[in-house]
């Protein structure tokens, strides 16, 4: 996963709030990966970041030079001759007599009726401040397009399997990507694009100044888990619009809440035992929710196949039909498909206050018992102002976090 520390916006800010570059955007990445951690994202095993890597776009924009698809301006740029390019535009399906080839752009980005010449490197101006490096071309930057490519094949070779991005990635990034790329490496540069729709909030375009701009810092100072979050993101399928609402992040607080519960209930099992009906129940399970992820990743598959096994082994439940070796095998496969989902919460270490709780529901069943009910009451408010509440099971109260 690349890590553009410098391009044409972070140059401006970082001038404009009298900060070095590195520490204009040093904030910008340590939030960046606090993020993933609290949205339990595995990290990459690199991250690359642009300014570590400008020698080799250096390479790569003299091997376009030498083999005639870029030429230098007046000015000391250098730009990517598009006409050059036979399959230009084939990833975003423009078409080529669309395209209003012979002008050049500096800016990074660009709409797609101004398709045209794009800057590999970026001559020096009194913009850029004291960013900059020394080139066969003068002295510089590198353009946002090529910064990408050679990042990729600096540690994934020539060749990508799969490259991901924003459907508002697609052009002109991707595009001048894949002409850069397969220019200098005569190889294919991508077998597979997959391309991840917008996010909307409350069927608007999150920005300010619509007041429905949320960062993940203010979903968690709301109240919601990391978890809680990442579960809303993934539901729904990456090529389709996620329409974020609070009545949306809600439920699924809720459908976290229902997994959780049950496995809950599955680990206050205590009778032995094993079950054909169970065991197969797991391998159709299993089946489902992988041919699912399979398809494009097709989540709602994927999570529909877990529910319909968490309604049939709650029916077995009800019927006390599981055992001890039911429930590991089913916490089991939980473990595993959560290596895929990661939303279940990690299990803390019981606290003080779990204790304490834990002893004053005790002390409330005690109380309900002797018709005590003005101590029950009293007991159960404790409680909840605590932030606990009290489930009644065969096995006795069981206090849960709100």
């Amino acid at each position: 996963m690349n890590i553009t520390d410098v391009d044409d916006k972070t140059i401006r800010n970082s001038i404009e709030q009298g900060m070095a570059l590195n520490d204009y955007t040093a904030k910008f990445i340590d939030a960046f990966y606090d993020d993933l951690d609290t949205l339990k994202i595995e990290r990459a095993e690199v991250y690359p970041r642009a300014t570590e890597c400008v020698p080799e776009m250096i390479a790569i924009i003299e091997d376009l030079l030498a083999k005639g698809f870029a030429y230098k301006s007046e000015d000391g740029s250098v730009y990517y001759n598009i006409a050059k390019f036979a399959e230009y535009g084939q990833l975003a399906h423009i078409k080529p007599d669309e395209l209003k080839v012979g002008a050049r752009v500096d800016q990074d980005e660009y709409s797609k009726d101004s398709a045209a010449d794009f800057a590999l490197w970026k001559a020096y101006s009194d913009g850029d401040g004291d960013v900059c490096w020394e080139s066969p071309f003068g002295k510089g930057r590198p353009g946002w397009h090529i910064e990408c490519s050679a990042m990729a094949m600096k540690h994934l070779g020539p060749t990508l399997d799969i490259h991901t991005g924003g459907v508002d990635n697609i052009f002109p990034h991707h595009e001048d990507e894949i002409a850069q790329s397969e220019a200098h490496t005569g190889e294919k540069f991508v077998h597979y694009w997959m391309h991840s729709a917008h996010l909307i909030v409350e069927n608007r375009k999150m920005s300010k100044s619509a007041g429905n701009f949320f960062t993940l810092r203010d979903l968690l100072d709301k109240g919601y888990s990391g978890s809680q979050i990442r579960y809303l993101l993934l539901s729904s399928h990456y090529r389709q619009q996620l329409n974020f609402t609070f009545q949306g992040l809600d439920a699924a607080k809720a459908s976290l809440t229902r997994i959780t519960d049950f496995l809950l209930r599955l680990s206050e099992i205590t009778a032995e035992g094993e079950s054909e009906a169970v065991t197969e129940l797991l391998d159709q399970a299993r089946l489902k929710f992988e041919a699912a992820l399979d398809d494009d990743l097709n989540i709602s598959g994927a999570l529909g196949a877990v529910f319909e096994l968490i309604h049939a082994l709650n029916k077995q439940l009800a019927e006390s039909a599981l055992g001890k070796q039911d429930a590991a095998n089913v916490a089991e496969f939980f473990a595993r498909i959560d290596t895929v989902l990661g939303i279940l919460p990690e299990k803390a270490a019981a606290s003080d206050d779990d204790a304490v709780a834990q002893d004053l529901a005790e002390q409330r069943v005690q109380a309900r018992k002797d018709k005590d009910w003005a101590l029950a009451d009293k007991l159960r408010d404790k409680i909840a102002d605590m932030g606990y509440v009290v489930e009644d099971t065969p096995s006795g109260p069981r206090i849960k976090k709100q």
